[in-house]
């Protein structure tokens, strides 16, 4: 007797294996998971694949994902601790690595995490030689600066999530004082993912109104308003999120489907995001930083040249110079 699917269905034609947007994540932790469902839900991508070490884990999050299938219009996710499985990844999203601590800064993250990358990016380029890196991992530049050189990838191909996040942040917390929609807020944090990250006060507005020009002391200390804090809230805003529930997942996982939809749909949107910037701005450190960049399915194609003040400048070379100081004592 025939089994019931060759009773059912007449084949035409092989089943092609890859959509050619395949996403691979690897880390199924809180930002890891967070980055999946927001891709899935959002309909990012119809094909992801978990990688992670911990296979009992792993196997749960893939059948408590594929149980919801019927939820997202029917996409193929797959998981493994084998690397193969993640062969002609599009794009491969990085967050493995070691959890940062209540009260830790992400640079004290970063030999152990670098010691993580070299078991991760050598494997993910093998199986996938045109993929996109996209890097989450704290502290962000300096591993995206470790997965470019781990990775014999070109720049433009190796990302980091930046301060994309930060600039989420900045717009939020800027939309709650003016009673504006967070979207139609524009401002910009640049530099490192971290302490010393860049707001870029000359530039903020609101339909184009520069909010300098309302308050030339703007982002100052002599400021009346001390819009200063906002700046101050957005680089704080990591560790107490950590202190009030362990950890951050749901705004960085949503801002890296973000990032992944502009790459897959090749969108050319601006993002703050981290990239080489060995040259701009008169930043004489081969490292990499955040800036506005040009994002779609060739990665970072230009970087878009803002028009800082003398102060924005002296802040970002010196993100760049810690960068730069912090890598000297990478072991790769």
């Amino acid at each position: 007797m025939a089994a019931i699917k060759d009773s059912l269905l007449a084949q035409v034609a092989e089943v092609l294996p890859s959509s050619g947007h395949k996403v691979t994540v690897v880390g199924i932790g809180q930002v890891g998971m967070a980055s999946a469902f927001s891709i899935l839900a959002q309909n990012v991508s119809k094909e992801v694949c978990l990688i992670d070490v911990c296979s009992d884990k792993l196997q749960g999050e893939l059948m408590d994902l594929q149980h919801g299938s019927n939820f997202l219009k029917n996409p193929q996710i797959t998981a493994s601790t084998d690397f193969a499985a993640s062969a002609n990844s599009r794009l491969c999203i990085v967050t493995a690595g070691v959890r940062q601590k209540e009260g830790e800064s992400r640079l004290s993250l970063v030999q152990r995490n670098t010691d993580i990358l070299k078991n991760i990016i050598p494997k993910l380029v093998e199986y996938s030689p045109d993929t996109i890196l996209l890097m989450v991992s704290n502290p962000v530049d300096i591993m995206t600066y470790v997965a470019w050189k781990l990775s014999g990838l070109p720049k433009n191909r190796v990302i980091g999530s930046g301060t994309n996040l930060d600039s989420s942040r900045f717009r939020f917390l800027m939309s709650q004082r003016l009673g504006v929609a967070p979207t139609s807020c524009h401002g910009w944090i640049i530099g490192e993912h971290g302490d010393s990250s860049v707001p870029v006060w000359s530039g903020v507005n609101i339909a184009g109104v520069r909010l300098r020009e309302l308050n030339p002391t703007l982002g100052t200390g002599e400021d009346p308003e001390k819009w200063n804090e906002l700046h101050k809230q957005v680089v704080d805003s990591a560790y107490e999120v950590i202190k009030l529930k362990g950890y951050t997942s749901w705004a960085i996982g949503l801002s890296t489907a973000s990032l992944a939809s502009a790459i897959l749909r090749n969108t050319s949107s601006v993002a703050a995001v981290s990239t080489s910037v060995l040259g701009e701005h008169g930043i004489d450190k081969d490292v990499f930083l955040s800036l506005p960049c040009i994002l779609n399915a060739n990665g970072v194609t230009s970087v878009v040249k803002q028009i800082l003040t003398s102060t924005e400048i002296e802040q970002l070379q010196k993100s760049a110079n810690i960068m730069a100081d912090v890598q000297t004592g990478l072991k790769f």
